[in-house]
């Protein structure tokens, strides 16, 4: 029994992370840039459609989401997301291909924390997922 509680108890301060990317290898390398936070744990969609389902049914805290995806494409994901009182507050990291100001200007526009292009830097994306996790508490 104590077995149970120890893992729910642990299981209740991780913060879980939504990795929304169609491309493995990139999820693969957000995450590695993740590992790093000691109390963070992952949940990986490969589609919009599939994030929203994760969004509404799991606890997420944060999601890293590509707008370039086959089925529902990111921005309708961050509409979604912030057309809900319940996860309006839920941090969002735009990580995408698209650099052109007026993808970043329509993503910040409906409600994205942060926008970051691709290529990114691993390094720094930690610490900032950091900060938004802590000004989200």
């Amino acid at each position: 029994m104590f077995e149970f509680l120890a893992s729910t108890t642990l299981g209740a301060l991780l913060k879980k992370i939504l990795v929304v990317d169609d491309s493995a290898t990139m999820r693969r390398m957000v995450i590695a840039a993740l590992a790093g936070l000691a109390d963070a744990s992952f949940e990986q969609a490969v589609s919009g459609l599939e994030a929203i389902e994760r969004i509404t049914v799991s606890k997420i805290d944060l999601v890293v989401l590509d707008l370039n995806m086959p089925d529902v494409h990111g921005l309708e994901v961050l509409r979604f997301v912030r057309g809900h009182e319940a996860l309006r507050h839920l941090p969002i990291i735009v990580l995408t291909t698209r650099g052109d100001e007026q993808s970043r200007t329509a993503a910040l526009a409906d409600g994205a924390s942060l926008y970051l292009t691709k290529p990114f830097a691993p390094e720094t994306l930690a610490p900032q997922v950091e900060r938004l996790l802590q000004q989200a508490q």
